[in-house]
């Protein structure tokens, strides 16, 4: 079999051969929307090691915002004063679903379509992240002086790899169905 075309996946040229039907080919392809949604996965459950917000007072006391709640100092010790539930099993539904995403890789239209919810589930992750740091500002005095972590910029960013992960999944449904069309 003679190679028709090459396509370029993370820095890989994979030749797709002539007389192989899509199923083959679909096995070959190394697949970059897989590392974006293992780095989206991945992102969401850093949540739970890096703070949201940090150094913001409350109640004149030095507090951490996290996903899984409020730490204070409480003589020179963080200590764990507010626990975020609802936010916890958030995060740890929205960041098992990339993973989940990764092994629908035989059914793309699936795949499009989960990763699609998946991103629909972020964006309410998201809203409920900010309206949970911002409920705290209700508080009085309202929070001083803090500044956002990283903690508050890795949604956004695994929100953006999930766009591209959808964007790759209908670039291998185009060049899987191209690759039909010349059989």
């Amino acid at each position: 079999m003679r190679p028709v075309a090459g396509v370029t996946y993370s820095a890989i040229q994979l030749p797709i051969a002539i007389g192989t039907n899509h199923k083959t080919i679909q096995h070959m392809l190394q697949r970059i929307q897989s590392v974006y949604l293992l780095l989206a996965g991945l992102l969401i459950f850093a949540l739970f090691l890096f703070p949201v917000a940090h150094n913001v007072y409350i109640n004149s006391v030095p507090s951490t915002i996290s996903v899984t709640g409020v730490y204070q100092d409480v003589n020179g010790v963080q200590a764990h004063t507010q626990s975020f539930v609802a936010l916890i099993a958030g995060t740890a539904i929205v960041g098992v679903l990339p993973f989940i995403l990764i092994f629908l890789y035989k059914n793309r239209k699936q795949q499009i379509r989960m990763t699609a919810y998946s991103i629909v589930a972020e964006v309410a992750f998201i809203a409920t992240l900010v309206m949970r740091v911002t409920n705290l500002s209700k508080l009085v005095p309202p929070p001083s002086s803090g500044s956002y972590w990283i903690g508050s910029v890795l949604p956004v960013i695994a929100l953006v790899l999930l766009f591209m992960a959808i964007m790759g999944i209908r670039r291998d449904d185009k060049l899987v169905k191209s690759v039909d069309r010349l059989r």
